[in-house]
């Protein structure tokens, strides 16, 4: 058998022109070609994909990144045959590693990304792609000017049930024409602190490079790490963070992907009960317009209220989808699904494996140069994280929330007066009143879906935000193909 070696291969890879399917030798012959991989991060998730890569034949963890030196400490100790650096940029300029994953804070994933694809590393970058909609496009971009294979980490796109799911509900039509559709999450989450002074920030953590493109604000929070989340300067909040999951899975089997953005976008939330730091909201609802089937998504961080530890009762599952049907309803989550009927009797059920198999799917692309094999390439993950920077922007554009707005939705679609009804009871039990300046509500936001930028009323204050404003050096290029 003839061996063609990986560093020839992403060469002529290189060479080629920007189409999605790239040149590619015969299976049998890159079968046996090992990758070396590096991991900028080396947090939480970062050790997870660690064991998952590690695990796949012909995988060597080789590279391993984090500016905090006490977390790259750790993650030597369990791979200490792999170089340490603090600097991305050193690990990226690298020639002895083919790919990296990114799994960083969210505001870092698309200029890492970009940067290891114009060093000519293939990129699995997680969720969300993007902290703002206009640096993914450029993410996509960058993968196809330079021809590279970029993965998305919503690993759920690998799971097999979702095939099955969608034959169910659009082939065989199992319950009947989709009419509206709700996602769920609720998952209860502590405050993160405020403090009276600025956050001092560890020795053994290079906060520049930490920082990054993020502005150089003073942090109130109790801790630096992971609960950068809920600070818009670094994250996207619960929509970001788990709302991209299920979202992700709507665009996916309720829609098959027909639907990249939504044309209109008009929403409420509020960061309440907390007194924290944190300025991403912890309750959240938006009505999507698609053009076709309504969408609603509601969100909650809190507690049912009083005594209670648990998420407030609602339809559906906690982190997942409801598509109502003619026939009845379909429930998906993680792993699973169930079909109902008009009487609420269980019909079919469905199970899968999570997407366990996504890393294998990354591997699998970047040995064939078959980009068209990936489950979620990064177009994929900028649509269905475009849905949450959309939902952010609403929440950001939002003033105090009057009732009398919500009837410019409710008058067309119940489904959102509904799940307003719900947060009014929600928010009641923390002692706010919906209609206050503790929650807001945005304006009705109209979006060309092929420029992605709004038009019309009130959109020079939600372009505003579809591009932050980067701190230098750390400036995501525009990227032509």
């Amino acid at each position: 058998m003839t061996s063609v070696s990986r560093r020839q291969f992403m060469a002529s890879a290189a060479a080629a022109s920007a189409a999605i399917t790239f040149p590619s030798v015969s299976r049998a012959a890159m079968a046996v070609d090992e990758i070396s991989i590096g991991f900028i991060s080396c947090g939480g998730r970062a050790g997870e994909h660690m064991r998952a890569f590690s695990a796949i034949d012909g995988v060597n963890v080789v590279g391993l990144c984090d500016p905090d030196e006490n977390r790259l400490g750790q993650a030597l100790k369990k791979f200490p045959k792999g170089k340490g650096f603090t600097d991305l940029r050193k690990l990226i300029d690298d020639d002895s590693i083919d790919a990296v994953v990114v799994a960083t804070t969210n505001h870092w994933h698309c200029l890492a990304a970009i940067w290891a694809m114009q060093a000519g590393k293939d990129v699995y970058v997680e969720k969300p792609l993007s902290h703002s909609q206009w640096e993914g496009q450029q993410t996509i971009n960058a993968a196809r000017h330079y021809n590279r294979i970029c993965q998305v980490g919503t690993q759920q796109r690998s799971d097999p049930m979702q095939e099955e799911i969608k034959k169910f509900l659009h082939e065989e039509k199992g319950l009947g024409e989709i009419v509206t559709a709700r996602v769920n999450r609720f998952g209860v989450r502590p405050p993160i602190g405020k403090r009276d002074t600025p956050l001092e920030v560890d020795s053994s953590v290079n906060y520049d490079l930490w920082l990054g493109p993020a502005q150089d604000k003073p942090i109130f929070r109790d801790k630096l790490q992971y609960d950068w989340h809920w600070d818009f300067n670094t994250g996207s909040g619960e929509m970001g963070n788990w709302g991209v999951h299920v979202l992700d899975d709507l665009r996916n089997n309720v829609f098959q992907d027909s639907v990249t953005l939504p044309k209109r976008i008009f929403g409420g939330g509020g960061r309440i009960a907390f007194n924290d730091a944190g300025d991403t909201p912890n309750v959240h609802f938006v009505y999507f317009d698609t053009g076709s089937i309504p969408v609603v998504i509601a969100l909650s961080n809190l507690t049912a209220g009083g005594t209670s530890k648990k998420s407030p009762q609602h339809p559906g599952p906690g982190s997942g989808y409801i598509a109502y049907c003619e026939g009845g309803r379909f429930e998906g989550q993680r792993g699973r699904g169930t079909a109902f009927d008009k009487d609420g009797k269980v019909i079919r059920e469905f199970k899968g494996d999570a997407g366990r198999t996504h890393q294998q799917n990354f591997i699998d692309a970047c040995r064939t140069r078959n980009a068209s094999s990936l489950k979620a390439d990064v177009q994929v993950g900028h649509h269905s994280t475009g849905w949450c920077n959309l939902a952010n922007i609403a929440f950001q554009t939002g003033s105090s929330f009057r009732a009398a707005d919500v009837s410019r939705v409710t008058g067309d679609h119940g489904i959102f007066g509904q799940l307003v009804a719900e947060m009014d009871k929600h928010v009641a039990a923390h002692g706010v009143k919906l209609e206050s300046d503790d929650i807001k509500l945005s304006p009705m936001l109209t979006l060309d879906t092929k420029t992605e930028a709004f038009v019309g009323d009130h959109a020079d204050v939600a372009n505003s935000f579809l591009k932050r404003q980067y701190r230098a050096p750390y400036v995501v290029p525009e990227i032509e193909v």
